[in-house]
């Protein structure tokens, strides 16, 4: 009586089972509220949209207006105070294992619901079944577990499929996506890839990609990525049922203009995580050589240079105080290396100026790109003619 239900399975289906259910819940999370409703990456059919709104009421409780809202929100104010679970604000610990506790009490925040929640679901599903406060999706799928699997383990897959999603999207994604892993993009704020192949959390663990390019329907960006949930979109677009509206851009080059232009201009902005990518490239090169000659004709530079090597391609908003004035020490030994540096953060300000003209803009580019062209550094040299090249 327990232990039987309809379906009498040994221990390994019923894990299999339970692993099955839970993947399903993270599909529909990163397609459904994350990709359709929090950024509007792509347009699902109704009958898939109705599918995962079904799902998620049945397994998770959660309703597609405050998911969207908060998400919305953290993006808005990402690693400030306002951020709703920022590691980088409360603590690693406390988003890794309360992580579930902070998406409520912003959920409950009426100001952020009415600010970021719009274009959600209102229609009398959303506000009578979905939206229930009652949660009577979830007594639901208690129910069907236990008349399939027996009373204790119906009920321990129930407490599997509640906790799966807070844990490995308020948790994991939330804390150590925005504490550890690689970055592709210098993104202004502190995420991270986790892991190359996003299939356990459904391509979310590519979360810096995400950043760099929020309204992308695909999250991996690198040959050696791979991102389940666009498998999943790629799919469903086959199948009628879904139909994708963006994803990243494609860098496009051409012959070298002699002078940058607008569309000069336009390019680079559009580009620009690839065109901070391509220059950490550059500056690391620029480290490597400096290294090699202070080491043979000022040691004791040299190694005031060596170990701050992960600093150079950070934004110095990222860098603490002590970290800044140390950064500045160093690159006090190198005027080429300095120089490198600096003209970094120029460039990176012609996307940030957003009071200045397009014509100022263009200006501000062309004078960068006569410099780097005047300066005596091979990388600076070559990374201008590049940048004329992008279309």
């Amino acid at each position: 009586m327990f232990f039987s239900g309809a379906l009498e399975l040994p221990w390994w289906g019923l894990v299999s089972v339970t692993l099955v259910m839970t993947h399903v819940s993270v599909a529909a999370v990163t397609i459904y509220l994350h990709r359709h409703q929090a950024h509007r990456a792509l347009d699902l059919h109704p009958l898939a949209s109705h599918f995962f709104r079904l799902w998620l009421c049945m397994t998770t409780g959660m309703v597609t207006k405050e998911w969207a809202a908060v998400h919305r929100k953290h993006h808005a104010k990402c690693e400030t105070a306002d951020d709703p679970h920022s590691p980088q604000i409360l603590g690693i610990n406390r988003v890794l294992w309360g992580g579930v506790f902070l998406y409520v009490k912003e959920a409950h925040d009426k100001q952020t619901l009415d600010r970021y929640g719009h274009g959600t679901p209102d229609d009398w599903l959303e506000r009578n079944v979905y939206g229930s406060p009652a949660k009577v999706g979830v007594v639901v799928m208690g129910l069907v577990n236990v008349t399939l699997f027996g009373i204790v383990p119906g009920l321990l897959m129930l407490a599997v499929q509640i906790v799966w999603i807070p844990f490995w999207a308020a948790g994991v994604i939330n804390g150590i996506g925005h504490y550890w892993g690689y970055r592709n993009w210098s993104s202004a704020d502190a995420s991270t890839n986790i892991f190359p192949l996003g299939v356990l959390i459904g391509g979310e663990e590519l979360h810096n990609n995400h950043h760099a390019f929020g309204s992308s329907a695909k999250l991996s960006n690198r040959w050696y990525e791979f991102d389940i949930g666009w498998m999943y979109i790629r799919i469903l677009d086959l199948l009628g049922l879904a139909e994708v509206k963006k994803v990243a851009p494609r860098p496009r080059f051409t012959q070298a203009k002699p002078v940058a232009d607008l569309d000069t201009l336009q390019a680079v902005i559009t580009y620009r995580y690839d065109v901070l990518a391509k220059y950490a490239k550059s500056l690391k090169h620029t480290y490597a050589e400096e290294l090699r000659v202070l080491r043979r004709f000022a040691p004791q530079d040299a190694r005031l240079l060596r170990g701050l090597k992960r600093w150079l391609n950070r934004d110095e908003k990222q860098l603490c105080r002590e970290e800044r004035a140390r950064l500045a020490e160093a690159l006090a030994k190198s005027e080429k290396l300095w120089t490198v540096y600096s003209m970094r953060r120029e460039l990176a300000a012609l996307w940030e100026r957003s009071n200045a003209s397009r014509e100022q803009l263009l200006k501000q580019l062309q004078d960068w790109c006569r410099r780097a062209e005047a300066s005596g550094i091979r990388q600076l040299e070559e990374f201008s003619i590049r940048l004329r090249c992008y279309a």
